[in-house]
């Protein structure tokens, strides 16, 4: 009787905390959250003045005792306490259109994505940030699996799976069998050590000072991994380093390409040192079914053809490859019981 109290009251959610952004999936709602993992501080006052979409329209243009922070660095909580408030932003934005019984809410059950890598102490800032948060119950989901169930691949099967999640901040490489992940490999390069590439580049060859929001567009538009047939350009603006005066250039697709290519090259050559490393079993099943893309890096031109090219293998980027992560951790929440092998939660925490 109290547990089904406790699931009509409480608003369980999945969450995959990004680097970059942060989605938040409500059950039986879907995704309702799509925002910037970004957090705007009163260096002063120590006052948090905005979260999400907000603090990100601060970026760059705020006085120098306001200062935007993104609390998680390679899919790993670097700032414990700016962490736990903007999840606690997400929780309570997410309960606020779901209010039940006079109003209020109990706590919720929350399902949230983690890379494959983290320690076991990382694992625990993750799960104390959601608690004091206000999760009455945390489960941990590793980030290539979320993906593959958000893809709806048969991740139970006996069959190998082959997914690549290249978010913001991390690359997981993972080779999947039974519901269990064989073989794994947690890159710390992927879209935000991209956006650095070109923010270097533009200094290197230009002497001009860029910002991460200018290098993260000229990534999405005419950023590509292979070189192109079709010739695109965009302009690049920024302040010169010699004059110190503003300034813009006209760049191309190859200069982002050459640009990017070393990061591009690491997660490439990841990528081939997790298929030395399959068991030759799986690696039959892998041959025939391909590779997988998910995460926001799997939608930069040519990616898919150059890993193809590069492995000998398909390679296929799955739909909504931006939303995977949190959809499958979505399905998990949605499917707690049967799924609850593949998360992890404390061994202390009451079953509810």
């Amino acid at each position: 009787m109290l547990r089904r109290l406790l699931s009509f009251l409480s608003i369980d959610m999945a969450i995959d905390l990004g680097t970059c952004n942060s989605l938040v999936y409500v059950k039986d709602r879907g995704i309702i959250i799509n925002e910037p993992s970004i957090v705007a501080v009163n260096s002063k006052t120590g006052q948090i003045l905005a979260i999400g979409e907000e603090a990100k329209k601060m970026v760059g243009k705020t006085p120098a005792y306001i200062s935007a922070k993104k609390p998680l660095r390679n899919g790993v909580v670097s700032d414990f306490e700016i962490a736990e408030q903007m999840i606690k932003y997400f929780i309570e934005k997410a309960a606020v259109s779901n209010k039940r019984i006079l109003g209020m809410n109990y706590l919720p059950r929350v399902v949230i994505s983690v890379p494959c890598g983290l320690t076991e102490v990382e694992r625990k800032a993750v799960r104390d940030a959601v608690k004091n948060a206000g999760g009455r119950r945390v489960f941990l989901i590793e980030e290539p699996l979320a993906a593959a169930i958000g893809a709806k691949l048969s991740i139970e099967e006996p069959g190998g799976i082959f997914i690549v999640d290249i978010g913001g901040g991390t690359t997981e490489i993972a080779v999947i069998s039974l519901g269990g992940i064989v073989v794994f490999k947690s890159l710390r390069v992927a879209g935000e050590k991209m956006n650095e590439d070109i923010i270097q580049f533009a200094q290197r060859e230009y002497k001009l000072l860029i910002g991460e929001r200018t290098a993260e567009m000229l990534k999405i538009n005419i950023g590509c991994a292979i070189p192109q047939k079709e010739k695109k350009e965009m302009p690049m603006r920024g302040r010169n380093l010699v004059t110190g005066l503003p300034e813009e250039v006209i760049v191309y697709n190859e200069d982002i390409q050459r640009a990017i290519e070393k990061s591009v090259k690491q997660i490439v050559l990841s990528i081939k040192a997790t298929i030395e490393e399959t068991p030759p079993e799986l690696l039959a099943d892998i041959m025939q079914d391909g590779i997988y893309l998910s995460g926001g890096g799997s939608l930069l031109k040519g990616l898919d053809e150059l890993i193809s090219r590069e492995t000998k293998m398909p390679c296929r980027i799955i739909d909504d490859p931006l939303t995977a992560v949190v959809r499958g951790a979505g399905i998990a929440l949605e499917n707690i019981e049967n799924l609850s092998k593949l998360l992890s939660s404390e061994d202390d925490e009451l079953s509810i």
